[in-house]
């Protein structure tokens, strides 16, 4: 599934976007359990991506899902996006 990052989240991934492999499907909860696990160390300066997740709202395929435990399939685009001043 393509991941992609917005914002401080992407400050805290180190990139906008990546590939994760997912051979099924996953909850939006293991899905951030494997992105931390994938960026355990934030760049220099910036919260740590377990830091920021839990206040990101999460778009699957441009739909939001607030569920933690909805499935997402394994070729679905994630977008996660953390609060945006003013908004």
């Amino acid at each position: 599934m393509l991941v992609r990052y917005f914002a401080a989240a992407a400050a805290s991934a180190g990139t906008e976007q990546e590939e994760v492999a997912a051979d099924t499907a996953m909850t939006r909860s293991e899905l951030q359990q494997v992105l931390t696990h994938l960026h355990p160390v934030a760049p220099a300066g910036e919260k740590t991506l377990a830091q920021v997740l839990p206040q990101c709202s999460w778009l699957v395929n441009g739909v939001a899902r607030k569920d933690p435990e909805s499935p997402i399939a394994p070729a679905a685009t994630v977008d996660v996006l953390p609060p945006f001043a003013g908004g």
